[in-house]
């Protein structure tokens, strides 16, 4: 479950601007805020039903825009770059051609 929460927490930071102001609100207060159904459907006065088909709906649009846009996965990408380049840069014994390979491969993701 905590998986799934960090994933759609970074879903949402990438993707927030293309949802409309009901998702965006559902969606923070129940991953960031960690509102339960009933406390969401209770401020908008709505049934909890309608709040967990909103989220479910909103999860799979997040999960849909992450399939063609890739934000997610590239900004996993260039961390995991960037953690292999100052290693490098931190190890003397590597050669500055394994350096400028990382480089490449951070160029390439953009």
């Amino acid at each position: 479950m905590l998986e799934k929460t960090t994933r759609m927490n970074y879903l949402y930071d990438f993707y927030q601007s293309l949802l409309t102001p009901k998702q965006r609100s559902y969606m923070s207060l129940y991953y960031l805020d960690d509102f339960s159904l009933g406390e969401i459907a209770e401020e908008y006065e709505v049934s909890r039903q309608a709040v967990y088909d909103n989220i479910k709906r909103t999860e799979a649009m997040l999960e849909e825009y992450e399939e063609k846009l890739l934000l997610f996965k590239k900004f996993q990408e260039r961390n995991e770059i960037l953690a292999q380049l100052r290693k490098s840069i931190e190890d003397p014994s590597i050669d500055s051609s394994v350096c400028m390979k990382l480089i490449d491969d951070l160029e390439i993701l953009d």
